[in-house]
């Protein structure tokens, strides 16, 4: 089914459902099952680009894939933090409780939590964060990541729990088996209950302006 979005719009999917948006300037958004996202703004800079484009990831799995416009229009907001993106696709995981994790399939990004910030320039690190300013430094994901998150299904588009249209997907899945979820809908609350929060990290500067 094919509709338009607007600004202000919330977004939410099912335990089964996957939606993917195509924005005017080829920016490509994926929203996995269990999952709710705000188009918070967006500002046209022309007829194929923005001059600010904003969402709130409030909850569940997402991925993003940068179009055509200036990295400086693009901002993701999560309950932990804003992500900077940079000729970037990436994994996003919300939890319970706001935790979030960031993969970086292409490009460059910077996560901007409370108590600083971690740049992601190697593809498929990935850093996790909470609301109280807890940040882990990069690192390589592994399915133990899933571990930490308290959820086999934070990100089924790696897993291959769900899957994506051509034009949404990035190459290899980082090394990720498909169907590493259990075989019952046992899990698929799309949260799960948040691990222990990783260390904080006291990364340089505090500024979204990446």
């Amino acid at each position: 089914m094919r509709s338009p979005v607007h600004r202000d719009e919330r977004i939410v999917t099912s335990s089964t459902g996957i939606g993917e948006f195509l924005f005017r300037d080829g920016t490509k958004f994926a929203v996995g099952m269990n999952s709710s996202v705000v188009i918070d703004s967006f500002v046209y800079a022309g007829d194929r680009s923005f001059k600010d484009l904003t969402l709130k990831a409030a909850k569940g799995s997402f991925r993003w894939i940068s179009g055509g416009s200036p990295s400086s229009a693009y901002k993701i907001n999560t309950p932990a933090g804003i992500i900077g993106v940079r000729g970037t696709a990436l994994d996003i995981y919300v939890g319970d409780g706001g935790l979030t994790a960031v993969v970086l399939l292409t490009g460059a990004a910077r996560f901007y939590g409370r108590s600083g910030c971690q740049d992601l320039q190697r593809r498929c690190d990935y850093v996790i964060a909470t609301p109280q300013g807890a940040i882990t430094r990069p690192a390589r994901v592994t399915q133990g990541v899933l571990r930490q998150l308290s959820n086999v299904w934070a990100l089924p588009f790696l897993t291959g729990d769900q899957s994506l249209s051509q034009g949404f997907r990035t190459g290899p899945s980082c090394g990720f088996a498909s169907a590493t979820a259990p075989s019952s809908s046992e899990g698929r609350d799309g949260a799960g209950s948040p691990s222990p929060a990783p260390s904080p990290d006291d990364g340089e500067g505090n500024d979204p302006d990446y």
